[in-house]
């Protein structure tokens, strides 16, 4: 098994399990279900995160595909780049389905009902968004299959040593010409690392200040009151998808060979299915002011500090492990 396995294994859950989720969201409203509407969003947040190492694992799949930068007549390079550039699309759509929906699901700690604002955000999202999935769903298939592939002519394209994209057509390998400086913009890579550490803060910050919490420190507080910054947290986490990204799409040489890499996004879906453990379950959210978390709360805490260390430690390790930098 490759890396061009893993993408095709991979690809296959964000695309027929948003479909599902789209299809239980559909039924809920039908059905004037908000068990169902819950059901639906917990798959939609789900399939966001799965899609994040889909997405990510393109890369290498088109690398064990056309080593050395060369297709073999089979392969369709044109099929490639359009698939390449539907699927950041749909992706970037998936992503924010996917916080839009996980929003609602933090609202009803609050309030006993969704939103009309969130349902409907959601419903025109996912809509969308499957849409786009189909469509990069169709240019993948096309890759290999010339039988479905559409009489379209190749367009040339290159990388740089590092993995950069150079002269290359398409909306992916235009913002990697642009985050990567090849267009002359050679303030815009450490601008994008300054905003990514902000977001790291961010992000740090409130998975610090929940989970010590559940683990026994400031115990005045409920639960309740650091569950508020919750969005705070998935902001920053936000924020560093958008860099981590840009970064990604800038040199993608630097990260598809490095398997420190591939350790962080495991790690990082690991963090978004602890997230809905303390957006979903009632153990943390029973939690008052000087009251002792459950065994099984605190190990779900103390799992998160783990995961989300990790992230930390295996992104500031790239440059030193995997010989990629």
């Amino acid at each position: 098994m490759n890396l061009a396995h893993i993408h095709l294994l991979l690809n296959h859950f964000p695309t027929i399990g948003f479909g599902i989720g789209l299809l239980l969201f559909l039924a809920a409203l039908f059905a004037r279900s908000e068990e169902l509407k819950r059901a639906s969003f917990v798959i939609l947040f789900l399939m966001a995160v799965i899609a994040i190492p889909a997405y990510m694992s393109g890369s290498a799949a088109e690398s064990t595909l056309c080593p050395e930068r060369t297709c073999p007549p089979e392969v369709s390079e044109h099929s490639i780049r359009a698939h390449e550039d539907a699927a950041l699309l749909a992706f970037s759509f998936m992503e924010i389905t996917g916080f839009v929906a996980w929003v609602g699901l933090w609202q009803l700690r609050r309030i006993p009902r969704l939103a009309a604002w969130n349902i409907a955000s959601v419903l025109v999202l996912s809509l969308v968004t499957f849409g786009l999935m189909s469509n990069a769903a169709t240019h993948g298939g096309e890759i290999r299959h010339p039988e479905i592939r559409a009489s379209n002519p190749e367009a040339p394209v290159g990388e740089g040593e590092d993995g950069a994209i150079e002269g290359a057509e398409g909306i992916v390998r235009s913002i990697g010409a642009v985050v990567s400086g090849a267009t002359g913009n050679s303030w815009l890579w450490p601008a994008m690392e300054t905003l990514h550490f902000i977001g790291l803060c961010l992000l740090f910050t409130v998975v610090l200040l929940v989970n010590l919490r559940i683990l026994g420190m400031a115990k005045k507080a409920s639960f309740g009151a650091f569950y508020q910054l919750l969005p705070l947290g998935m902001m920053g986490f936000g924020l560093n998808l958008v860099t981590g990204m840009s970064f990604f799409i800038g040199a993608p040489g630097q990260y598809v060979n490095n398997p420190v890499y591939y350790w962080k996004i495991v790690l990082i879906v690991l963090g978004g299915v602890n997230i809905l453990y303390f957006t979903l379950f009632d153990e943390a959210w029973a939690i008052g002011p000087g009251e002792d978390a459950p065994l099984r709360t605190k190990a779900a805490a103390a799992t998160a500090l783990l995961v989300w260390f990790g992230v930390l430690y295996c992104g500031h390790m790239l440059p030193f492990l995997g010989n990629s930098f």
